[in-house]
């Protein structure tokens, strides 16, 4: 699966096309629109809280998530029937870490995720761990085969994207932005530092629109659009002329 790639390759990320966004792997396979729609937000939100207890960098959380909504894209994308959210979840996550400096083992992947899935995680996250850890325990035969099931979803993954797995998060563009308009010196103030981090707040939370815009705009607009809306809500006035 192909998609569109723009003239700045290190700044920009492949886009989908009208094809891809016009109909789904799901729904061929004939999950409702808005059964997909939740589906894929579960996928989301497991793969951030997975990120999260591996302690991993927000730029590869980032990479990982956008990984997720790629291979659910068109109708030669992934399914939901055949490929399931904490499968491609798991996979996409090791996937992102393994391209970064601090990559995860297999087993850290299969032990977080057999943790979130346990009975007790699987409501609400985060949540204090009173339950028995033994609800989340991996065997030796239960590691193996948890394994193999996320070598064989990375290959899925990988030909389904056509190994294209490059994404550029919009958050260090953003924070980068906003030291060119001087509006966020080396010692910023208060209301500085609330501008950046309502910047980064509005760029996670466009990863779980349902319009899916890491896929739809380059991160350089999305970097764009975060400041401008969080200059406006902070009430931080920017340059008006070069």
């Amino acid at each position: 699966m192909a998609l569109e790639v723009g003239r700045l390759s290190s700044l920009s990320n492949p886009l989908a096309t009208v094809e891809h966004l016009s109909n789904s792997s799901s729904s061929l396979d004939g999950l409702s629109s808005s059964l997909e729609s939740s589906m894929k937000f579960a996928a989301l939100q497991l793969t951030q809280a997975a990120g999260i207890l591996l302690r991993m960098p927000q730029e590869i959380i980032v990479q990982a998530m956008v990984l997720v909504t790629r291979f659910y894209l068109g109708p030669e994308g992934g399914s939901f029937r055949t490929n399931s959210a904490k499968d491609v979840s798991a996979a996409s996550l090791f996937i992102a870490a393994k391209m970064s400096a601090d990559p995860q083992t297999p087993r850290s992947i299969c032990n977080v995720y057999a943790y979130l899935m346990s009975a007790p995680t699987r409501t609400a996250f985060p949540r204090t761990p009173t339950h028995d850890p033994e609800s989340y325990y991996l065997s030796e035969g239960s590691y193996h085969s948890a394994r193999a099931l996320l070598l064989q979803t990375e290959t899925i993954i990988l030909r389904t994207l056509s190994f294209d797995t490059k994404v550029t998060a919009p958050h260090h563009i953003a924070l980068t932005y906003l030291q060119t308009l001087g509006v966020l010196p080396p010692v910023p103030s208060s209301q500085s530092r609330a501008l950046a981090a309502r910047t980064l707040e509005l760029l996670n939370l466009a990863l779980f629109s349902p319009q899916i815009l890491y896929v739809t705009h380059q991160p350089t607009t999305l970097a764009v659009a975060a400041i401008y809306l969080a200059a406006r809500e902070v009430g931080v006035k920017l340059p008006s002329n070069e």
